[in-house]
């Protein structure tokens, strides 16, 4: 019987006192987790990790640009980090596996999505339970984020990365938003409300992103990023 049967089979014909201590229980599947993730992504090596909806189909001029920066990615060395599913996820490890690069999914199991996409290497594909250990992969294991339009599930991981940078509670790396048009609404109102208006961030913060269009300029920024720094993985 394997660890997580054991943890199954501890939360069943709990009495009323026993459910009080479910929490507690829990901590052992999380913990599984962590050492499972750990163990994988540690022998990936530099990696960048690449964001966007799952729900973008394969004619959407995003997921062609996903599959070109993926691509690109890989010509200068690393490897592509994506949440494993389809959509812009599916077009980026495409566009890895096309450049003969390493292909990695962090996949999260849902009720109704999502299903591992086909362009992510056999041994590279990870599955986790909890965002927010799945969340603790990107950030450990990513060289950089390029976030491309997406829904809410991007700008968590989007905004997490911005305030563990600003808060010093990670080391600096790049972010690339893809996509002026799309972001160039909430870039605005984070200048004029949150910055101008309410002083809850300092203009400085504004030097944590880059925004581009093209597959180019967004390997360009991450390129550069490391002209400057020496490249140090996280692991």
């Amino acid at each position: 019987m394997n660890q997580e049967e054991l943890i199954r089979n501890a939360f069943k014909n709990k009495s009323w006192n026993e459910i009080k201590t479910e929490d507690s229980w829990r901590i052992f599947k999380i913990m599984s987790e962590f050492v499972e993730g750990y163990e994988a992504l540690a022998r990936i090596g530099p990696s960048v990790a690449v964001f966007g909806s799952a729900r973008t189909k394969p004619d959407n001029p995003f997921f062609i640009l996903a599959e070109e920066i993926g691509y690109k990615l890989t010509e200068l060395g690393y490897g592509v980090i994506t949440g494993g599913g389809p959509g812009i996820m599916e077009a980026a490890n495409k566009g890895a596996q096309r450049g003969k690069g390493k292909s990695v999914g962090i996949n999260i199991d849902l009720p109704f999505e999502q299903s591992a996409n086909p362009y992510i290497d056999n041994d590279k594909l990870i599955n986790f339970d909890h965002f927010f250990v799945r969340k603790t992969m990107f950030m450990k294991y990513s060289q950089g984020f390029v976030v491309l339009p997406g829904g809410f599930g991007t700008l968590d991981e989007l905004f997490e990365a911005l305030t563990l940078i600003q808060t010093g509670k990670i080391g600096k790396f790049p972010i690339v938003l893809v996509g002026k048009k799309y972001w160039l609404g909430l870039i605005k109102w984070l200048k004029e409300t949150m910055h101008a208006e309410e002083h809850n961030i300092g203009i400085n913060d504004f030097e944590l992103f880059s925004l581009v269009d093209t597959a180019e300029e967004a390997v360009k920024e991450i390129d550069y990023f490391y002209t400057q720094y020496l490249l140090s993985p996280n692991f």
